[in-house]
């Protein structure tokens, strides 16, 4: 969606700043031991606690309140325990009062890896570059440009099956918006534009695959995975963020 008022505005930065305190909480739950469906239910608490819902399971029928996924790419909260070193990505969409907003980060289980660490700091890094990008004028080709320069610079690689989003009135409206340089990918960025970068990346190649229960996707080669997204509205200079706060 573009936003046309201050009202769609407030609202937005409003379910925002929820998604944002949810994520932190479970973040800092993290632990051996700890259970992903014990991180979801912290989640589902900060939503209820604030008056939003989970969007995935309302819109798409997805079996949790929070995507949870612990070493692999895309998953399904449930009775896995954390181990030390895993990497778990939380990724969590809400809605409040008709609006939607999506945040994701990658959060190693302590003691970290040397490499979960370093992969988990890319997406981050990535996302922070794509920012530069991300100006009206623009088109969502240069975002997925600075994406990929990034991780491959770090020595790794983008999940090209997966990337950022228009949001708003829903979880998925257009633009798709990559993480890659893709060229026919030229849609252009216009003031208000409410959209999502999260460059979801792996150690290895890259490729995935989507388990039989439709919602799990795996790296081929059994690689690492990390994810980091914020939603944002944009402007003609510096992005306005709306789940950081």
């Amino acid at each position: 969606m573009s936003i046309s008022s201050p009202e769609q505005f407030e609202k937005l930065r409003a379910c925002g700043m929820i998604v944002g305190k949810a994520l932190r909480a479970m973040a800092a739950a993290v632990r051996p031991a700890i259970t992903t469906a014990e991180l979801c239910e912290i989640g589902s608490r900060v939503l209820a606690k604030h008056g939003a819902r989970s969007s995935p399971p309302m819109v798409y029928g997805f079996p949790g309140d929070v995507c949870i996924s612990v070493n692999d790419v895309h998953g399904i909260p449930g009775e896995r325990v954390l181990q030390p070193g895993d990497l778990v990505k939380l990724d969590l969409t809400a809605e409040k009062d008709g609006y939607h907003t999506d945040s994701g980060v990658s959060v190693e289980v302590p003691p970290a890896k040397g490499q979960a660490h370093e992969l988990a700091r890319c997406a981050e890094r990535a996302f922070r570059q794509a920012l530069d990008a991300a100006r009206s004028g623009n088109r969502t080709k240069d975002i997925g440009r600075a994406v990929e320069r990034e991780v491959r610079r770090r020595g790794f690689h983008v999940i090209k099956e997966l990337g950022g989003h228009g949001i708003g009135r829903t979880i998925h409206e257009p633009p798709s918006v990559p993480n890659y340089a893709d060229f026919s990918a030229q849609h252009k960025l216009t003031e208000g534009l409410v959209i999502t970068i999260e460059p979801i990346i792996a150690a290895g190649t890259g490729q995935v695959s989507l388990d039989q229960d439709r919602w799990t996707y795996r790296t081929v080669d059994g690689s690492l995975s990390a994810h980091y997204e914020h939603t944002f509205v944009i402007t003609r200079g510096q992005p306005v963020l709306l789940t950081a706060a």
